[in-house]
């Protein structure tokens, strides 16, 4: 099996209705994934270095990896089958006595990112995911200019501490026209997933896939 791997960093996080599309990717590609509302409100706050006055779901669980004396040590996004991917999270642990266990687990990629993000861990794409996916480069150049043209961000940009800038509005974006993605069908799809799986799994029920 092809195990090359292609490291690439959140270029942008971007708030669309109901849920967020997060940009990865290096000098060389950028590609999408849609994540849900929480998970890219934190994706963005991790990003920004947001102080939250309560441990939230990520936070409580670099917490609790924290007291084992475990960290995120990657994230591999590995799958992709259509618009659902999968990925890997490695942890790596170390006891009193110095021993070091690695441990792989099945992961939603938006999760995978988030947990990233918050430890500063590296994020990999496998080989076969990044030749599968749309280039949207040139999508995220229009849309930081459209950004820029109206005086706010996206969330991933550098901001000038002396200015407080606003955000992109998504709703002053034509997204459809620029990503040439029907996002209302997007919505549909991940309807369809809800009806069977009670979790709501955004991602895809990556837990359903059989290795």
């Amino acid at each position: 099996m092809n195990r090359e791997v292609i490291e690439a960093q959140v270029r942008a996080v971007l708030p669309l209705d109901g849920s967020f599309a997060v940009f990865l990717g290096n000098d060389e590609k950028t590609f999408v994934i849609y994540v849900d509302e929480s998970v890219g409100t934190a994706i963005s706050m991790f990003m920004r270095g947001i102080t939250k006055e309560r441990p939230l779901t990520h936070d409580l669980l670099a917490t609790v990896l924290l007291a084992f004396g475990a960290k995120v040590d990657r994230v591999i996004i590995n799958e992709v089958h259509g618009s659902v991917f999968h990925a890997r999270m490695i942890i790596s642990a170390e006891n009193e006595l110095h021993a070091r266990k690695v441990i792989e687990l099945d992961t939603r990629p938006s999760d995978s990112i988030a947990m990233a993000v918050q430890q500063g861990a590296p994020l990999f794409v496998a080989r076969q995911v990044w030749d599968t996916v749309d280039d949207m480069t040139e999508t995220l150049a229009e849309i930081e200019k459209r950004g820029l043209e109206q005086g706010g961000t996206v969330a991933g940009e550098e901001e000038d501490a002396d200015e407080d800038p606003e955000e992109i509005d998504p709703d002053d974006l034509d997204l459809e026209a620029l990503t040439g993605i029907d996002l209302e069908k997007e919505d549909d799809d991940e309807e369809d997933d809800d009806d069977d799986d009670e979790n709501g799994d955004d991602e895809g029920e990556e837990w359903k896939r059989k290795d």
